[in-house]
């Protein structure tokens, strides 16, 4: 599916894998629980905002200030680096967004199991009472 996206250029995106980053930070913002990992749609097809992320990890244009914003706030800790603020690049946003997806996802299927143990112990003690 990667080879949907078109490619870097020496670093840069084109301006439809900007927008596509864009759009998958919304449909970040729109995912809920319930769901599996949204998509955003780029020519038609469907595509995995995780792989949106993924694919701008070595993008060294320098993200918008309105996105940065949307960065920031996802972020444990305040940003800190040699550069100010406005002059984060795509890749360092894709990066965050990458470990953000991974912890959720981590954060999600972790109560999954935990349900699933719940359930093996209310069985187990049943078992023990007979």
């Amino acid at each position: 599916m990667n080879n949907l996206l078109p490619e870097l250029h020496e670093g840069h995106a084109p301006i439809t894998l900007h927008q596509l980053f864009r759009d998958a930070l919304e449909a970040y913002d729109d995912w809920t629980d319930e769901t599996d990992i949204p998509v955003v749609y780029h020519l038609g097809n469907p595509v995995s905002i995780g792989l949106v992320f993924d694919h701008m990890r070595d993008c060294t244009d320098i993200l918008p200030n309105n996105m940065v914003s949307a960065i920031t706030e996802r972020l444990t800790k305040p940003w800190s680096s040699g550069s100010s603020l406005d002059e984060m690049t795509f890749s360092t946003a894709a990066r965050v967004m990458c470990v953000v997806i991974r912890k959720r996802q981590l954060q999600r299927s972790g109560s999954d199991i935990g349900v699933f143990l719940r359930r093996f112990e209310k069985l187990r003690s049943s078992r023990a009472d007979r």
